[in-house]
């Protein structure tokens, strides 16, 4: 029901500010909103025939790992936590394994990975769902934390920066990966507000030992990892970190191909059972990934976002703040509606500012840290024909609000004078 006056504001309210835009002269408006309505809808439907390839590919590998126990293994090994974050899900259910393999995708920034193993967390969590069109409580569970997930290393940020930096002639004493503990420490605010606001919503207590050694260990986790990078030049750190990634997914394709061929498993035929499921996912998101989309280049093309962006730079001049982060802004409100979108005004930030301004730090840092909420929610609970998402996006705008305002309260601790 949220989604659906998201979707109907989106156009009515776009609607309304193209015909004041056209009674301002501007006689092109809806001829740009048309064609950027049908371009929208042609990139939503690539999108979902290009998971066909992933998503068959990792639905085969899951699979094996079903078959051969290892999912299982996954799951009892984060039991104590799982148990009261998702109190609904039956112990050493699947959806266990596979919802920690997309975390863990998720924190190493390996968005290929992550998204097939989210959507087969959420065809196991629909198993035990006893509404199939309504969301059950480990769904919006996971799927707020998916939006506000974990990301431990922003390596396409990092390499987009450097990009932009020589394009500006900058040296060698440019490290684009300087904006990684700020990214990290964003994208934890993010996390932790969108975990509080399910949490309470679904009345689980956080306050116990499961938790606290969840939030006590990425405390420690992040201190290593700085240590042990921060001394790297950039396209240094970039390559550790994708080898680090690419290490440990290849290394779970490998253990589960090992572990199968030791139980003598036919691994190749439990492959291709599972790869069938591939085609079927991918054509089911369709229809919800081109409606949510399609409201969004509405609300984009009409210039409301620009209107949005005005209207807060001039609310926060009048209390008096101070307004060097508005340019950064547009990065973190597109986020929660496009991540390709957000992507290109990043750049943009950055080239008018410089990479090296605290506006350019900024709109890297909130693009490493954010999520695309309304584009996760499309997909996942599309793959299982949700359609009452009761609280999932009042959560997971939540947390992105949250995380927003803490990412700028970070950038200007380490970045403003």
């Amino acid at each position: 029901m949220v989604l659906n006056w998201v979707w109907v504001g989106f156009i009515l309210v776009g609607f309304v500010v193209a015909l004041a835009r056209l009674a301002q002269g501007e006689l092109d408006i809806f001829t740009r909103v048309l064609t950027a309505l049908f371009d929208t809808a042609r990139t939503g439907f690539d999108i979902s025939l290009g998971l066909v390839g992933i998503m068959s590919l990792w639905l085969g590998i899951m699979r094996i790992g079903e078959q051969a126990g290892v999912i299982r293994l996954f799951a009892r090994a984060m039991a104590p936590l799982f148990e009261r974050l998702f109190p609904d899900v039956p112990r050493g259910h699947p959806a266990g394994g596979s919802m920690v393999m997309n975390f863990s995708a998720n924190m190493l920034g390996l968005d290929n990975a992550a998204t097939p193993l989210g959507l087969k967390a959420m065809r196991e969590l629909q198993e035990i769902n006893p509404a199939k069109d309504v969301a059950s409580n480990p769904m919006i569970m996971f799927l707020v934390l998916n939006t506000a997930g974990i990301t431990l290393i922003p390596t396409s940020v990092i390499a987009m920066r450097q990009a932009v930096a020589l394009e500006q002639g900058l040296g060698s004493g440019f490290n684009a990966a300087d904006i990684f503990l700020p990214t990290l420490l964003g994208t934890f605010i993010s996390f932790s507000a969108g975990l509080v606001a399910v949490a309470w919503m679904q009345r689980i207590r956080l306050l116990q030992a499961p938790f606290l050694l969840l939030f006590g260990g990425f405390a420690a986790l992040m201190a290593l990892l700085y240590l042990g990078l921060r001394g790297l030049p950039s396209q240094a750190m970039a390559d550790a970190i994708g080898l680090l990634g690419s290490l440990v997914i290849f290394g779970i394709i490998v253990l589960f191909v090992a572990v199968g061929a030791w139980r003598r498993l036919n691994v190749y035929e439990a492959f291709v059972d599972g790869a069938k499921e591939g085609f079927t996912v991918a054509v089911t998101i369709i229809p919800y990934l081109i409606a949510i989309l399609a409201a969004i280049s509405v609300f984009r093309s009409t210039g409301c976002m620009d209107v949005l962006i005005g209207a807060i730079a001039w609310v926060v001049a009048a209390l008096g703040f101070n307004t060097d982060f508005v340019p950064a802004l547009p990065v973190g409100l597109m986020k929660t509606l496009s991540g390709s979108g957000a992507r290109g005004l990043m750049i943009d930030v950055m080239q008018t500012y410089g990479v090296e301004s605290f506006q350019g730090r900024l709109a890297a840092i909130i693009q490493g840290s954010t999520e695309t909420t309304f584009y996760v929610l499309a997909v996942y609970f599309g793959s299982v024909n949700i359609t009452k998402t009761r609280y999932a996006l009042a959560c997971g705008l939540f947390a992105d609000a949250v995380g927003l305002v803490g990412t700028v309260l970070v950038a200007y601790a380490f970045y403003h004078a």
